[in-house]
């Protein structure tokens, strides 16, 4: 059994069909797609990719919400930030029009249906983390955030697509020294409790669609652990996005 894990297709079309092509040449046969989360973005394809994904009989794919799909609903007042700072500051506001134009409000309700995120066995599949779509975890994350992470669903293995990065970082099993500290100043040491911790690990599936005629994701056969990061580079075929919908978002 192998699950093949995506994320960041980001409206890229010829992305997604140029790595389910790559999925199909696979050896071992790919019983699990996963895509977490940003499966559209500010791009004209976005709503064509999302009517391919939802017609898509051969390896139907699982989904979960994402960060761009998190700025959607904002732009329909959705969720708490309708006036979409979050996206403006790291984008621009040609940004929240190109997104505006490139979903329609019917997909977007379709995309509201979507789950946070997946436990299967011992693996949390999710954007971010549990603490939102917006938790970017990377190699350079302090460990004990990561750790975090993990302990806070009882995951071994935490994959994540948030910073679009493919990347494997373990912790090794270890002893943690916890104590407890309370407002009274009279009884502020607690005894100090030992945990035991098994190996855990966190993954960073790659990204489809961000960067022009290069896409990333991962292989993962949860029999045996073995983690593979797949390299598919395409052609790009890139059309303007539709500006015909308005710019009535606010």
């Amino acid at each position: 059994m192998v699950w093949a894990i995506l994320s960041g297709i980001e409206g890229n079309l010829a992305a997604y069909k140029a790595v389910l092509q790559d999925i199909q040449q696979q050896r071992v046969s790919v019983e699990e797609l996963y895509i977490l989360g940003d499966l559209i973005g500010p791009r004209a394809e976005s709503e064509a990719l999302v009517q391919f994904v939802r017609q898509q009989r051969s390896l139907p794919p699982q989904i979960c919400l994402g960060w761009w799909e998190e700025q959607l609903f904002n732009l329909h007042a959705l969720r708490h930030d309708p006036d979409a700072l979050a996206l403006k500051e790291k984008y621009g506001t040609e940004a929240i029009e190109q997104l505006w134009n490139a979903v329609s409000r019917d997909t977007t309700n379709w995309l509201r249906g979507l789950d946070f995120g997946f436990f299967e066995l011992d693996c949390l599949l999710i954007h971010g983390s549990t603490l939102g779509c917006d938790d970017e975890l990377t190699p350079n994350t302090d460990p004990l955030t990561l750790l975090d992470r993990l302990l806070r669903t009882d995951a071994n293995s935490l994959f994540c697509g948030r910073s679009g990065l493919a990347f494997q970082y373990q912790l090794s099993e270890a002893q943690v020294t916890s104590t407890v500290e309370t407002l009274d100043t009279m009884q502020n040491h607690s005894t100090p409790q030992q945990h035991s911790l098994k190996p855990r690990q966190i993954v960073g599936v790659g990204n489809v669609g961000r960067i022009s005629g290069h896409a990333s994701y991962t292989l993962y056969n949860p029999n045996t652990g073995t983690i593979q990061f797949q390299q598919v580079p395409y052609r790009e075929l890139r059309s303007p996005v539709s500006t015909s919908r308005g710019k009535g978002f606010a």
